[in-house]
């Protein structure tokens, strides 16, 4: 199925702290360098190419879950860590956002020379999709970010966002060049964005009649067009709230990494002394890495592994996200000389996790969880775009049950 969601995206303005850029980079880097040593770069594309794993990857970064911010964010902390890599990676990112989106045609000339790839295929690929989204789709977004994502051996994806200024939202169309038959029958992998009834869209089966009569072209039903969607909903509300996760998930992580850290973990050997709190970050990277595309609808979830710049549900853990980063390079750096011991161990997290929701209900309260988060925030470096987290004068008691 090449469509695969749709969901509002508030507009949010503002830039991502230098402290936060840099994290982002090399932690994006991190994930898509263990994605693709143990699935192979179309699986990178694949899932540039799914708006839940997309919004779950930004989330899990440290940004704001739920915002636009995350689209421009992402592809930028990507591009920056990937393209000097390229040669070694096999993955290229072209375009950006306003002015770097039209410098998209010249780099994938470039990269063509290096791979001999046809570079004017690519071209006409990019130019398409941006055209398509931004002309034959007339839903009142206009485009301002295109981003061309390319193997060197020619699959691609591409990830681009439309806004709409009256209602301050955003739209975020995902493109797989997998199957892709046609760029002009609809040919989305996943259109995120606010259903707003009635759109001109004449890239649907529905317009097939309407593309050879253009003269005839009639605006086409809306849910019509959206049946294949699963639909994600971002709220506008930036606090992350229990209707926002999977509590049966989320339960399980906290209660496996706090509280009932069971004897497989001590066969981790290579993650001994490692904290709870770091074990939380783990396990949901690494569902990132190695969960099925169903274990992404709930993208907020993915927020309790290092907050978000905001504040919200609870101020970025430098120091847990840190040694997060330490601990997936080495594992790579030991995997790239023969020895993938710690990527099988932070691999194991993820499956002794998934294995322990079959038998776990949840009895907690979200709120109690975000709290325990702000409180503790000092002691683990905690950093929001307002500052640093300060140690509170008068800690409330927290008894948090999670079962």
């Amino acid at each position: 199925m090449k469509r695969s969601g749709t969901a509002t995206l508030p507009l949010h303005y503002g830039k991502v702290p230098p402290w936060l850029y840099e994290r982002m980079s090399i932690l994006g880097l991190s994930i898509v360098e263990v994605i693709l040593a143990d699935y192979g770069k179309n699986e990178v594309l694949k899932r540039l190419a799914d708006p839940f794993w997309f919004q779950s990857f930004g989330a899990v970064m440290g940004m704001d879950w739920h915002s636009s911010g995350i689209t421009t964010s992402v592809m930028g902390a990507l591009k920056r860590s990937v393209n000097p890599n390229s040669k070694e990676l096999g993955l290229y990112i072209c375009g950006g956002k306003g002015r770097f989106s039209k410098e998209t045609p010249n780099e994938l000339l470039i990269i063509a020379d290096k791979t001999g790839l046809n570079g004017n295929d690519l071209v006409r690929a990019s130019k398409l999709s941006a055209k398509v989204d931004n002309t034959a789709i007339q839903d009142g977004y206009q485009l301002y970010l295109h981003n061309f994502i390319l193997s060197d051996e020619g699959s691609w994806s591409v990830v681009q966002q439309g806004m709409n200024d009256s209602d301050g939202t955003a739209r975020r169309y995902h493109w797989h060049s997998e199957n892709l038959e046609s760029f002009v029958d609809a040919p989305h992998k996943g259109i995120q964005g606010t259903n707003r009834g009635n759109i001109l869209n004449l890239t649907a089966h529905e317009a097939q009649e309407n593309r050879k009569g253009i003269l005839e072209i009639s605006h086409t039903n809306s849910e019509k067009i959206m049946q294949d969607f699963a639909n994600l909903i971002l709220p506008n509300h930036h606090d992350v709230r229990a209707s926002d996760v999977d509590l049966k998930k989320l339960g399980t992580l906290l209660y496996m990494t706090r509280e009932n850290q069971p004897e497989n973990f001590e066969e981790l050997l290579l993650l001994k002394g490692v904290g709870p709190r770091t074990l939380q970050s783990l396990a949901l990277v690494s569902e990132v890495i190695h969960g099925a595309p169903s274990r992404f609808r709930d993208p907020a979830r993915f927020s309790f592994a290092h907050g978000g710049k905001d504040g919200h549900p609870f101020p970025v853990p430098i120091n847990v996200y840190d040694e997060t980063i330490s601990i997936l390079q080495k594992g790579i750096e030991k995997s790239k000389l023969g020895n993938s011991d710690k990527l099988q161990s932070i691999n194991k997290l993820h499956t002794i996790i998934s294995e322990a929701e079959k038998n776990f209900t949840p009895n907690f309260d979200i709120n109690d969880v975000i709290e325990e988060e702000r409180q503790n925030s000092w002691r683990f470096g905690g950093k929001t775009v307002f500052g640093d987290a300060e140690k509170p004068a008068s800690p409330k008691p927290i008894q948090l049950s999670l079962f």
